[in-house]
């Protein structure tokens, strides 16, 4: 009943409309953004037929005998329609199961889409890895959300900066200048992380091109439009993500942020469900920088779960 075939690029337009018409997919599982970085990766995505009908996809890649659900996103998993249940999921898992043993696979990391993304219920996927993979959590990151339907009020703290922000009048705008914000995002995570950014200004550039719709640029701008800092936002159907966000020191000593988040929150006009700020942790552990999860729940922001499970084949 079920027959598993892995992604090509002659089935891109395939692929793509399935990922629009899902209960869990967004832009990131389009091959026109996953596709950004194939360099970095051996892809080994999957669409899963069954009785002859295009069922689910899968976006993964391969290293050595270990299996990804894709290590290039912030999340991934299987993405169904509206007719997946229960118990033809667990069908699925399954048929995966002995499809990956065949290629070679022993291990499998899953990465499943957080549950405000899912544009109807779609945890099918988790009843699957408890029931018939036995797989274990092996690690869970603190995001922080809000519900455009139930906003909480700001933190003192954070009210404070907006009083700032507005005696210093300053205003949030759109902006196409992705180097101007690339500056002020890579000088803020060098100083203070020793990091830099996942993509690099020609990496965004290219793939706000190609979605102008759902990666949007917000800036802040003082005095003679100077720019104080932003946030380059992700907007699927259901949720809002700032993927980056970044001020300079001017800019943090004169609420620019707290003044751009409450425009974003309560100004705007967002069809969206919600509001995500994306994990607060500490290089690759688990573990929530305080600093930084404070700003985010000052603005009330609340915890939602990235998980990421394992099983062996």
């Amino acid at each position: 009943m079920i027959e598993i075939r892995r992604y090509t690029e002659a089935q891109q337009s395939v692929w793509n409309q399935f990922v629009a018409s899902s209960k869990q997919g967004t832009f990131l599982f389009d091959r026109r953004y996953m596709d950004y970085h194939a360099d970095r990766f051996i892809d080994h995505s999957l669409l899963v037929y069954r009785q002859g009908r295009l069922f689910a996809l899968m976006p993964g890649n391969g290293q050595g005998d270990v299996y990804y659900s894709h290590q290039g996103l912030t999340y991934g998993g299987l993405l169904t329609d509206a007719k997946a249940t229960a118990e033809t999921v667990c069908e699925v898992f399954e048929a995966l199961g002995d499809y990956l043993r065949k290629s070679g696979f022993r291990r499998v990391v899953y990465k499943p889409v957080p549950h405000i993304y899912h544009r109807l219920p779609a945890e099918e996927d988790l009843y699957a890895l408890f029931l018939r993979c036995h797989a274990r959590l092996i690690e869970r990151d603190a995001s922080s959300a809000i519900s455009f339907s139930d906003l909480l009020p700001f933190a003192e703290s954070r009210r404070s900066g907006l009083r700032k922000a507005k005696n210093n009048e300053l205003e949030v705008c759109e902006s196409d200048d992705i180097e101007t914000f690339w500056e002020i995002l890579t000088d803020r995570l060098s100083a203070r992380y020793n990091a830099s950014p996942v993509h690099t200004a020609a990496e965004m550039k290219l793939l706000k091109s190609r979605f102008p719709e759902q990666i949007r640029l917000m800036m802040v701008y003082g005095c003679a439009s100077e720019p104080l800092g932003g946030t380059i936002l992700y907007l699927t159907s259901q949720v809002v993500h700032t993927q980056y966000i970044a001020a300079t020191d001017k800019g943090r000593s004169m609420g620019a942020l707290d003044l751009l988040f409450h425009h974003l929150l309560t100004e705007s006009v967002l069809p969206q469900r919600y509001f995500d700020f994306g994990t607060s942790a500490i290089g690759d552990s688990c573990e929530v920088n305080p600093a930084l999860i404070f700003q985010k729940q000052g603005f009330g922001g609340r915890t939602i779960c990235y998980d990421i499970y394992e099983w062996e084949l």
